[in-house]
């Protein structure tokens, strides 16, 4: 049986807004039971509008899922913070349609010198499409990635902080801060490290708290570059987490160690900087017009449990770990990638029994891998005897191809491989983004479905065309026969037969549709 070359159920988007409001009071549903229920009703609350809670609800609003994110700040950051999107998270960009908007907005540098600031290239032929950092403003990325749920249909309302809930088995109710209570069938906690969420479900965050902390900022300087560069360059050699790197129109980013360990609650000053410059460097390189002052730890903490019940966590909420490798941000966002789709099967009746508790299972790995690649990385920035003289090694070490290339898939997160079972290596690996005769591979992922890629024209995913898509295409540069890629672009299965795939089919995507 031939399949049709590219074939997508239309989406729903319409009805779902009609049922999101009744007597046109946006939110407000109309209960069956008692038929006049007008306590305000979502599928599934957002506490926190960060990448990973802006992310989160774009992805749940691909599958018609009505959505409320409640952020308790009035209003986006204003500060210009720069941060670094990895491979994975560029992939995850194109995959849905976003890539391009960011580009216009960051700056692309080389992918290398990631794993504790050692400087090696990285690795020729790494398997992606975009094998890059993406240097964006965080407000940018935040902005963005907000005005994509919103356009899809998420509701966001700042100025809102949860201050409590209770779950039962039909739902979460969660009461604000002034008292106003909503009703949802799931609450996601997206807050932050200070998780409020996380604290009332009594999640544990065990871990270990800050030994050190740094100073990271941007500000004019008042010095040439060429004396910043030879001075940063001196004192590199024994204070690693220390650096001036110039951002273009006499702004530089200044990294510098603090003088102890601090509430991190209370920003540092300006005198803060230009006093440990001088301890530091001698000279305070006349800094001046910070542009936003920062400092962080190296705490490092792991959620016990990203669920209980109908209540789940996600992005800093669920890991928090030092910045050094640049993944928090990526890991948040990678985060509501895979929950979002699983979520959103739950509530639209199709998700099979254990797909819910495959975020945890798959994600939850995940973090303590970032956490325990941060632990050694700052054991290399340390400056005592024997970490420098590790990290010598390791230098030493990276000039093997394997090493340099093993350790930059770990902290762009494409080394990743989800345990699918037995299976071909490319089971549980994300796909990269191949060139199909409809262009390329993530430009078909738009709307998170499944997609099964057929090269041999015999396959189709039958009663499940509600849920996954599928292109025909003899020509597709893959090494196998046909591939079943989940929402987020892993491979759940590898074959060439119709009743191995629709075993597969009825794991990921439940039953088919009669």
């Amino acid at each position: 049986m031939h399949s049709p070359q590219f074939t997508a159920e239309p989406s729903s988007n319409d009805s779902a807004e009609r049922d999101f409001a009744v007597g046109g009071v946006p939110g407000v549903l109309r209960s069956p039971a008692s038929g006049a229920d007008h306590t305000p009703r979502f599928d599934v609350i957002i506490a926190g509008c960060g990448p990973t809670g802006a992310m989160l609800a774009a992805e749940l609003r691909l599958h018609d899922v009505r959505v409320l994110v409640l952020e308790k700040e009035t209003q986006p950051k204003s500060f210009v913070r720069i941060v670094g999107l990895h491979i994975r998270s560029l992939e995850l960009m194109a995959m849905r349609g976003l890539l391009d908007r960011m580009l216009e907005h960051g700056r692309q540098r080389p992918a290398g010198g990631f794993f504790a600031a050692i400087a090696k290239p990285a690795p020729k032929g790494l398997d992606s499409a975009h094998a890059y950092l993406l240097g964006i403003p965080q407000p940018v990325i935040e902005r963005l990635l907000e005005e994509h749920a919103i356009a899809l249909g998420a509701r966001v309302r700042r100025g809102c902080a949860v201050a409590g809930f209770e779950q039962d088995d039909e739902g979460v109710t969660v009461e604000l801060a002034d008292g106003e209570q909503l009703r949802s069938r799931y609450l996601v906690g997206c807050d932050g490290g200070r998780s409020t969420v996380r604290k009332l479900l009594g999640v544990g965050f065990p871990g270990e708290p800050s030994r050190t902390e740094t100073l990271m900022g941007e500000m004019e300087v008042g010095v040439p570059q060429e004396e910043i560069a030879a001075k940063v360059s001196a004192i590199r050699e024994t204070h690693q987490p220390f650096w001036l790197r110039p951002f273009g129109e006499g702004v530089y980013s200044v990294v510098v160690p603090a003088a102890g360990v601090s509430d991190r609650a209370e920003p540092p000053t300006l005198e803060d900087f230009q006093q440990q410059l001088r301890a530091i460097a001698g000279t305070d390189f006349g800094v001046h017009s910070p542009r936003w002052l920062s400092r962080f730890g190296d705490a490092t903490r792991l959620a016990e449990r990203y669920r209980v019940g109908r209540v789940l966590l996600a992005g800093d909420a669920a890991h928090i770990h030092p910045p050094t490798g640049g993944q928090g941000l990526n890991l948040g966002v990678q985060d509501a990638v895979n929950l979002g789709w699983k979520l959103a099967a739950e509530v639209r009746g199709w998700a099979p029994e254990t797909l819910l508790d495959t975020y945890q299972t798959e994600r939850h790995p995940v973090a303590d891998d970032v956490l325990d690649n941060t632990r050694a990385q700052m054991e290399l920035l340390s400056t005592e005897p024997g970490p420098r003289a590790v990290r010598r090694l390791l230098t030493e070490l990276m000039d093997f191809d394997e090493v340099n290339r093993h350790l930059i898939e770990k902290i762009t997160a494409i080394g990743i491989r989800y345990d699918f079972g037995e299976g071909p290596d490319l089971l549980g690996r994300r796909l990269r983004d191949i060139e199909v005769k409809q262009g390329h591979l993530y430009g078909l992922l738009h709307r998170g479905r499944g997609l099964l890629l057929d090269r041999t024209e015999r396959l189709t995913v039958g009663g499940w065309s509600d849920r996954v898509d599928q292109l025909a295409d003899p020509t597709a540069r893959l090494d196998v026969p046909c591939v079943l890629l989940r929402p987020d672009g892993h491979v759940a299965w590898v074959g060439d037969d119709q009743q191995d795939l629709d075993d597969h089919l009825s794991r990921w995507f439940g039953k088919p549709a009669d």
